[in-house]
């Protein structure tokens, strides 16, 4: 007990220590599922249209930012996922829309707003 209270530094130490390598581990843990990415990328689709009604067409990075910043307010553990690859998502996503759009009239007037 005397040891303890002499090296207190030194356990306050090793706990914290130990705490950042468990929530390290968690994180790593925590990363997205096949089922989690395909329903990520589902909603992704809706957040593109969203996007593409708000700021129009042309703005691309502007579009790829809100849809970001819209993906990591609902999906906190999105942040763990590399900007490039979350990239790709909205890339396939964007194909997408952009196939609903040539197939069907009435989306096509819904976000064009015609």
């Amino acid at each position: 007990m005397e040891w303890i209270i002499e090296n207190w530094f030194l356990v306050v130490a090793l706990v914290a220590v130990l705490a950042i390598c468990f929530v390290a581990t968690f994180k790593w843990l925590g990363k997205p599922t096949a089922e989690q990415i395909a329903n990520i990328k589902q909603w992704l689709l809706y957040a593109v249209i969203e996007a593409e009604q708000e700021l129009g067409g042309g703005t691309g990075q502007l579009k790829l930012r809100q849809v970001y910043d819209m993906a990591i307010q609902r999906f906190k553990w999105l942040s763990v996922i590399p900007f490039d690859t979350f990239s790709v998502w909205v890339d396939e996503a964007l194909a997408e829309m952009k196939k609903m759009l040539a197939e069907n009239e009435k989306i096509k007037e819904l976000i064009e707003g015609y």
